[in-house]
């Protein structure tokens, strides 16, 4: 039998549960790693209701460091970054206790190799230990700033910009310094290599991909909701501002044109944490939730799910979720970027409000196109969208053959 390599896995937000996006994404590269390797986790949680988790982590770690932060504190914190010069993404996640136990358990262990998910958390990969290093950006985060600053006013189009130019320069830098950059699609693969081409060679593609036994038309669920009209359903991490821009703006834009034809039609907002501008949004035809149990029987009882995200970079996990259901999905042009998935066909893509409009509208008016839809998306995701086969290529990266340290008893600890 051979022995697991050690490893460090440092990520920046706790990744488990996996009930929003990026923990999506991070917990399955955590379990894909302890396949092979012995994980050190260092990690934030930045909500309360997670702190009951950090002990279940022990199923796939060797140790577990986390951190407690305070997203308020933090955001002041991260204010720092205008004296610095530096992004203000890298004060915000910058823990003086986080970097002294990487600095202890790297040649406590005889680690040689180490992921960061996300880019802000390579500022704790300088170790010179450290034989490989290996950062999933997953999206361009400084493209996502820079183009918040074109919906903002001064000032803060003026900080945000600042943050897209500060964080692209530290993004160069920290792909310079390790031995791959990932990335989510192939645009965004492609949009970093023009900001760093120097970088171009280690830049690689590590999809999203979906759990198709978990999220599958065979479970039978209760409709949660009640009697009524149709049901168009969104779903997401309601506090993410792509999402809270993008139920803002079906609201306004295109709900009212949708209820001229369909006055009984209602809009489920399905999320964690609704930000007020969120909440404003109850009322006549909207349904505001806030945290579920389980997301699969809003999704298995929507009539269609949309997802007009304006904002949005990667293949979004709520888009794979919903097909991986059997459900037809209207996406708008932003987050099918990427998507193999044959509009019309497999799901809908809408390029611009009047599509978007008109294909929510065929498809209401069609109950055998619905069907026939979903079947094919669930037919794509089975097709292309395995965990397994995308995370074979973090796999293929780390093959190195390193010698693996010691063994102590696993911990867990929380730290403030």
């Amino acid at each position: 039998m051979i022995e697991r390599t050690p490893l460090l896995y440092l990520v920046h937000r706790i990744p488990f549960p996996p009930n929003k996006g990026d923990k999506v994404r991070s917990f399955n590269i955590l379990r894909q790693l302890a396949r092979h390797h012995r994980v050190f986790l260092g990690t934030f949680v930045d909500h309360p209701d997670d702190l009951r988790h950090v002990a279940q982590l022990s199923e796939w770690c060797e140790d577990v460091h986390a951190v407690r932060l305070s997203p308020g504190i933090s955001r002041v914190l991260s204010l720092r970054g205008l004296l610095s010069g530096e992004a203000l993404s890298l004060p915000y996640y910058r823990h003086a206790g986080l970097a002294g136990w990487v600095r202890e358990v790297i040649p406590r262990h005889g680690i040689r190799q180490a992921v960061a998910f996300s880019g802000p958390m390579a500022q704790y990969l300088d170790d010179p230990a450290l034989q490989c290093r290996i950062i999933d950006f997953c999206d361009v985060d400084s493209a996502k700033w820079s183009q918040y600053a074109a919906d903002r006013r001064w000032p803060m189009s003026w900080l945000y910009r600042r943050e897209g130019d500060r964080l692209l320069a530290f993004e160069r830098r920290a792909a310079a310094a390790t031995d791959a950059s990932l990335f989510v699609t192939e645009a965004e693969a492609a949009l970093f290599t023009r900001a760093a081409p120097e970088v171009a060679g280690r830049v690689s593609v590590m999809q999203n991909g979906v759990d198709a036994t978990f999220f599958s038309p065979e479970h039978s669920f209760d409709t949660p909701y009640p009697a009524g009209g149709p049901v168009l359903l969104f779903t997401g991490a309601m506090d993410y501002w792509p999402n809270v821009d993008a139920v803002v703006w079906f609201c306004a834009e295109l709900l009212p044109r949708l209820r001229e034809r369909h006055p009984d039609l209602r809009f489920w907002i399905v999320g964690m944490n609704p930000a007020p501008a969120v909440q404003a949004l109850a009322g006549e035809g909207v349904v505001v939730t806030g945290t579920v149990p389980d997301v699969r029987p809003y999704l298995a009882h929507a009539d269609v799910v949309v997802a007009p995200l304006r904002i949005a970079r990667g293949i979004q996990n709520k888009v794979l979720e919903a097909m991986a259901m059997g459900r037809p999905v209207v996406i708008s042009s932003a987050p099918a970027t990427g998507l193999e998935a044959v509009s019309g066909q497999d799901c809908e893509i809408a390029h611009g409000d009047d599509e978007f409009v008109s294909r929510i509208f065929a498809l209401l008016a069609d109950v055998a196109l619905r069907r026939s839809m979903g079947r094919s998306a669930r037919q794509r995701v089975l097709e292309r969208y395995s965990w397994e086969a995308h995370l074979s290529v973090l796999d293929r990266l780390l093959a190195a053959n390193i010698p693996p340290g010691g063994t102590p008893p696993k911990q867990t600890q929380v730290h403030p």
